[in-house]
């Protein structure tokens, strides 16, 4: 064997992996499918600016232990996610706050909102919400609904919000504050030159072999690692065997413009309907840029097709009974360690792949 692990996938929870296990003076060599490393999380330089490639990514925690773990790679700076939502050129705080109340009823304390959406709740006359429609109402009222959740979500997910689950808004963030700020956790930022410094940091002196599809060189990679580390889709390395598991996709447009500021704000959320795109981010403004021009990128959801790039797991209860068929396949295997989103079938934050990137390297060494 010439490797102690290969790992497949040169994403956050892939080069965790190899940097802990090379420390530990392990032999690895790390394969992408793609011509670049870092995953979802890579950052490309466009113009002087660091342009997230794959969507929007801000770090938070409110672990101390991954902060100071991630702060070892990178500077982060004080952004604070504060999106905004635009309603047909009507513009909105996000999260639902005080300042989204005040712009949409007029109201300026927090009990002349609660009673607000309490009428409306009321009016709705939804005891037990059986779907997410029903879900956000009882949250929020009928007007922030109509207005900033149903065309937004049913463009995320290609469907009616009266066909989606009602636990997908349960954790809706609502606020009778004027604190803009969409996170609650204590520690937030962006790193200084974006996120492909952190993975080049993570990867340094480690083998690495990009352009390289595992599954078309499956038999010879495997033959040459005591132990596979593989981060893609759980059901593509069981060859389908129980179906395909659902996903989102997402296609971004991204240009460049002759201007320093297009639209003022890092993320601005389109919640029309008509509008094509769920969001627009303008890559600058997540490192205080005051370059001469500016990059946006035009975010499209996608119904995912086998080929297309899986972004969103579709947890309902028939794909999670599908994935336990899965997860209990690879449970059965000895040398193989299954890690991150794809593998696991569950939508991640970047802090809670290092957890859990730590945590099968505990397992693993300790």
């Amino acid at each position: 064997m010439l490797y102690d692990y290969l790992i497949v996938g040169a994403g956050l929870f892939g080069s965790v992996f190899a940097y802990e296990a090379n420390k530990r003076g392990k032999k690895c060599l790390v394969i992408d499918k793609r011509d670049h490393i870092g995953g979802n999380i890579y950052t490309e330089n466009v113009e002087g600016i660091n342009v997230h490639k794959y969507g929007a990514h801000i770090f938070h925690t409110n672990s101390q232990e991954i902060w100071d773990y991630v702060n070892q790679f990178a500077e982060f700076n004080r952004y604070t996610n504060s999106p905004v939502a635009n309603y047909h050129g009507e513009i909105y705080n996000l999260p639902f706050n005080m300042n989204t109340f005040n712009k949409l009823w007029g109201v300026a304390t927090p009990d002349e909102a609660k009673e607000k959406i309490n009428e409306q709740r009321k009016s709705a006359n939804i005891t037990s919400p059986t779907n997410l429609e029903e879900q956000a109402i009882s949250l929020v009222g009928t007007d922030i609904y109509e207005k900033l959740i149903k065309g937004y979500t049913e463009k995320q997910w290609g469907r009616s919000a009266k066909e989606l689950p009602a636990f997908i808004i349960k954790r809706l963030p609502v606020r009778f504050t004027y604190d803009n700020n969409y996170f609650n956790d204590r520690f937030q930022g962006i790193p200084v030159g974006g996120y492909t410094g952190i993975i080049e940091q993570l990867l340094e002196g480690i083998d690495i072999q990009l352009n390289t599809d595992f599954f078309e060189n499956r038999n010879e990679l495997m033959d040459s690692a005591d132990k596979i580390v593989y981060t893609g889709m759980i059901d593509q390395y069981f060859d389908y065997k129980y179906g395909e598991l659902e996903y989102r996709s997402l296609a971004f447009k991204t240009r460049i413009e002759d201007t320093a500021n297009f639209q003022g704000n890092a993320v601005v959320n389109y919640t029309d309907s008509e509008t094509p795109y769920t969001r627009i981010i303008e890559h600058k403004h997540f490192e205080f840029g005051t370059q001469e021009k500016t990059v946006i990128t035009e975010e499209y959801p996608r119904e995912w097709k086998k080929g297309d790039e899986p972004y969103y797991p579709i947890n309902d209860e028939k794909n999670n009974q599908i994935y336990r068929k899965y997860k209990d396949l690879a449970d059965k295997e000895i040398n193989i360690i299954f890690g991150g989103r794809l593998a696991t079938y569950k939508y991640y934050d970047m802090h809670q792949v290092i957890g859990a990137a730590l945590q099968s390297v505990k397992k693993e060494f300790d």
